[in-house]
């Protein structure tokens, strides 16, 4: 595995975020043309043996696109509702889910792109699941929603949409702290974003009494050594541990790490 010391210019971001080979259980259509092009890919989720349908737009910009990191954590969430025992999230899961009334665990999704972790949360925990990210994404990221509609309800769970952007109070006060659980994916990319995105977690995690208890797991592709910088600030205020590795894919030395932020005592 690459470490924090390893060159920048060894790394390249566009390959690793649009790496070109299909990975199993996924199927691409391709519909449109030129600057409409759009991507509708098919994810096959073989615990509930069931397929979520995800809309990518190239054109728009990276936040249209699945990135890789976000494959990781949805592939940990279907292999944890087959092998609960086995899952690097069964610890955090089992205790979020030893709750009072045997309630569905509230769940929110950061920068969630095209959506496919939430509603992979959705329908692999029966959770009720608000996905986010910035104004001009919500549109496709509604659209995804609504495409999966049926079977996220089939399977207990509940999906909604709401603007969030990182680091704005008021965006964070509607939002509110009422979750259990936080996930995000390659969220740690523009280090002009990394301030904003710590006093986000700071309102998640760290805003009131019992907070301690409030988790954030987070799937992380490092490409630049400045991503260090985020974690030895999120370190100060938060515990900070490693879930689970994901070895490097063929032609990188790079692989995905889950880690799970939890709101210091």
């Amino acid at each position: 595995m690459a470490t924090q010391d390893d060159d920048d210019e060894d790394i390249d971001p566009v390959r690793m975020i649009l790496p070109d080979e299909q990975e199993e259980g996924k199927s691409l259509t391709m519909l449109g043309d030129g600057v409409a092009k759009q991507q509708v890919q098919q994810h096959y989720i073989r615990s509930i043996e069931s397929t979520l349908v995800i809309r990518q737009l190239p054109s728009e910009g990276l936040s249209f696109q699945l990135w890789p990191a976000a494959t990781t954590l949805v592939n940990l969430l279907d292999n944890h509702r087959c092998h609960t025992t086995k899952s690097p999230l069964a610890t955090t899961l089992t205790a979020l889910s030893n709750c009072e009334n045997d309630r569905k665990l509230k769940i929110l999704e950061l920068g969630s792109g095209t959506g496919l972790v939430g509603i992979a949360a959705a329908v692999t925990l029966g959770a009720n699941v608000t996905v986010t990210d910035l104004p001009h994404v919500i549109p496709n990221l509604q659209f995804n929603v609504d495409a999966n509609a049926d079977v996220v309800a089939q399977k207990g769970g509940n999906v909604d949409v709401a603007p969030l952007r990182w680091g704005e109070d008021e965006d964070a006060v509607v939002i509110g702290r009422e979750f259990d659980l936080v996930l995000a994916s390659d969220v740690v990319y523009h280090d002009h974003l990394f301030e904003p995105l710590i006093q986000t977690l700071r309102f998640l995690l760290n805003g009131g009494e019992g907070d301690e208890k409030k988790v954030l797991v987070m799937a992380h592709l490092r490409r630049w050594k400045k991503d260090s910088v985020f974690f030895k600030k999120a370190k100060k205020l938060f515990d900070v541990e490693t879930l689970h590795v994901d070895p490097p894919k063929e032609g990188s030395r790079i692989g995905v790490v889950v880690y799970r932020f939890s709101g210091k005592s």
